[in-house]
Formats: C-alpha cells, sequence, structure tokens
C-alpha cells in the first residue's frame, strides 16, 4: 500500500500519455466545449446536424489549425481522430439535452469561455515549446484561442465575436501576457501560470458582459462608391 501511494502518478501519466497530462485535459475539455460552443449557435440558425457538426468542428479546430500552420508544423488533428471524435460527442451532448443548451445564453458563456482560455494556454504553450520568442507565445495563444470562433461565426453568417465591441479577444491577450510575465519573468510552473490565465480570461469576460465594458466603435458616415451608381444606371 505504501508503494501505492509513494508512485509518481502525474509521471506515470506522463508516460502513458506520451505527453503532459495537464495539456491533454486542457486540449480534450477545449475541444468539447467549443464544439459545444459551435452547435449551440448552429442550432440557434436551424442548421442540420451535419451543418451543426461541422461548425462545432471548426470552432473546435480552427485555432489551433491556424496555429500550427503558422508554426510550420502538421495540424494537430491530423494525427489522432480522437478530436473529430469529442466534437461528434458534443453534438450528441447538444442533441440529447438541446433545450438546456440552447436556451440559456449562461450556458454558451460558460463554454465558449472554456475553450478560449483553455485553448490560449494551450496555443501559448506549444509555442513555447518550439523555441519562438515571448511575444510570438502571445499572440499565438491569442489565434488559437478566438480564430475557431472567428470562423465559426463566418459559418452562420454573423460578424465575427472579436469584431464587435465586445471584450474577448482582449481577455485572452490580458490572460496570455500575464502566463509570459509569472513563467518569465517570476520562475513560475506552467500549472500555475495555465490557471492564472484561465481565471483572468473568465473574470474578465464575465465583467465586461455584466458591466457592459466595450471599447470605442469607430463610426463613419456610409460610402457611396461610383461602381455601384454605374451598376444601378445599368
Amino acid at each position: 500500500m505504501a508503494e501505492f501511494f509513494s508512485l509518481d502518478w502525474y509521471e506515470l501519466l506522463d508516460q502513458a500519455l506520451g505527453r503532459d497530462p495537464f495539456s491533454f485535459l486542457l486540449e480534450y475539455i477545449g475541444t468539447f466545449a467549443g464544439a459545444i460552443a459551435g452547435v449551440r449557435l448552429a442550432s440557434v440558425k436551424k442548421f442540420d446536424l451535419f451543418g451543426a457538426y461541422v461548425v462545432g468542428l471548426v470552432t473546435a479546430l480552427g485555432g489551433g489549425t491556424l496555429r500550427d500552420a503558422m508554426l510550420n508544423i502538421p495540424p494537430f488533428w491530423m494525427k489522432n481522430p480522437s478530436y473529430l471524435i469529442t466534437s461528434f460527442a458534443a453534438l450528441a451532448g447538444v442533441a440529447v439535452f438541446g433545450r438546456r443548451f440552447i436556451s440559456e445564453r449562461i450556458t454558451w458563456f460558460v463554454f465558449d469561455t472554456i475553450s478560449i482560455s483553455f485553448f490560449t494556454v494551450i496555443g501559448l504553450e506549444k509555442t513555447l515549446a518550439h523555441g519562438f520568442p515571448d511575444w510570438c507565445a502571445v499572440v499565438m495563444g491569442v489565434v488559437t484561442g478566438v480564430f475557431g470562433g472567428v470562423l465559426r461565426d463566418v459559418l452562420i453568417n454573423d460578424v465575427p465575436v472579436i469584431f464587435r465591441k465586445e471584450i474577448y479577444a482582449t481577455a485572452c491577450l490580458a490572460g496570455a501576457v500575464l502566463y509570459i510575465i509569472l513563467f518569465e519573468g517570476f520562475g513560475v510552473s506552467s500549472i500555475p501560470c495555465a490557471t492564472v490565465c484561465v481565471i483572468v480570461i473568465f473574470v474578465l469576460r464575465g465583467l465586461a458582459i455584466h458591466y457592459s465594458w466595450s471599447f470605442p466603435i469607430l463610426r463613419g458616415r456610409p460610402m457611396h462608391m461610383p461602381w455601384n451608381e454605374n451598376h444601378k444606371k445599368t
């Protein structure tokens, strides 16, 4: 019994999974949550099951795919079909518990924020692991966190949420910067840094929604393009 409790279970999980268990959990929970957020919005637009699955899949995998392409490495999901299966599980969850997932806005907020915060950490850590500088890791963390949502909004014919006045990518940026400050500046280990990053993103997004925080809107007058006038005459 003493030998059982003396084992380094974290190291054993690391060897069994072939990677850090904490990153493994972040990535799969983030994938499931992101897919649910995408499927939820697709259901509001009355997509069929296949369309909803595609939207959920793109939401969950889009940011990481762009990140890996920019880092010049094979996209993570192309080596392991479990990400596709995880996204399908999210679709099944929304189909079974649809009323709860679809009708309550707070449910979408929770799953979407889990997704962007976890993916911000994953993107940042993966970029650092490949030897890129800190500023690049911050950028890649934000890209990983929010780009799937950009593709989702394009697919459902909405203005992407990062282009609206809502605090979204800025929360990911703040969390990523704080991660780097703690990790590089104070030598804090990765798990506490990731935890702080996730909490900061949740708190900033929650406060922004509760108190209606937003950036100023750039306003301009409508422009009459000459080619539009010519088109009307013809």
